[in-house]
């Protein structure tokens, strides 16, 4: 737990650091806190998106690898890949694959 928070007496909210060992916030209503915590949570999902982008970003390939008629026919998956700008599509071979594994079911 690196934070807590407490109701002061003046029936306000302070927020206190464990890892400075002070308040870092007073005097909050319940309305302050809950938007320090959201501009707070804003913040990290941001430093977070970006981390993911930078570390785990996959080639776009592995998308239409990965792709199965499971939620979307095939026509509207490729209808999907152009509007994301791949004019192949998923291209004969892998359809003739997956047209396959549909008939083996």
């Amino acid at each position: 737990m690196s934070s807590f928070i407490a109701k002061q007496p003046n029936g306000l909210y302070c927020r206190f650091s464990t890892v400075v060992d002070t308040v870092t916030h007073w005097n909050m209503t319940e309305e302050d806190y809950i938007n320090m915590l959201s501009e707070q949570d804003a913040e990290d999902n941001r430093i977070e998106a970006k981390k993911s982008l930078e570390k785990y970003l996959e080639p776009f390939d592995k998308v239409k690898d990965y792709f199965f008629p499971a939620n979307n026919t095939i026509e509207e998956f490729n209808e999907m890949l152009i509007e994301m700008g791949d004019n192949e599509g998923l291209g004969e071979e892998r359809i003739s694959n997956i047209k396959e594994i549909l008939i083996d079911r």
